[in-house]
């Protein structure tokens, strides 16, 4: 009898980089953030915390800082896979505005790893993905909804 090694599977793997201007810091964020870990919807790799200041000049914070602005962030102290660098917290000082706090976050999709799971073991492979931006999506739901909405157009 031949055993197979049972399919390790893994959900995809995303990167984020949210932006937050610091006089708007409500802390709602890490609080969904920290939800998502606990409920199993996502695994955190990575959290680093960056300000830009209104001079450019650019500050990783420690998020275990009592009353500072990554305060609210401190649940994941140690969050630290590896993946992110010094390449990143470049770029993305790059990307954000002047007086802005920036969060920059990897993940894993773990509640996609069953189906991840399905897929390989059925021989299936992923051949492509894209995220779709939901201003994007939401848009398009809003047309839908006064597509749907608009009165029928006599004769047609």
């Amino acid at each position: 009898m031949t055993t197979t090694p049972e399919t390790e599977a893994h959900g995809p793997v995303d990167f984020v980089l949210l932006e937050f201007p610091m006089a708007g810091l409500t802390g709602r964020a890490s609080e969904e953030l920290i939800r998502l870990v606990e409920q199993g919807v996502i695994r955190l790799f990575d959290l680093l915390v960056v300000t830009k200041n209104e001079d450019g000049t650019v500050e990783v914070l420690e998020l275990t800082d009592p009353g500072g602005p990554a305060e609210s962030f401190s649940y994941f102290d140690g969050a630290q896979s590896g993946l992110l660098g010094e390449e990143e917290i470049a770029e993305a000082a790059t990307a954000i505005l002047p007086g802005s706090l920036a969060a920059l976050i990897v993940y894993e999709n773990i509640w996609a790893a069953p189906f991840v799971a399905a897929v390989r073991d059925s021989g299936g492979e992923l051949v492509a993905s894209t995220r779709i931006p939901a201003p994007d999506v939401m848009a398009a739901l809003e047309a839908l909804e006064s597509v749907d909405a608009a009165p029928p157009v006599a004769g047609a």
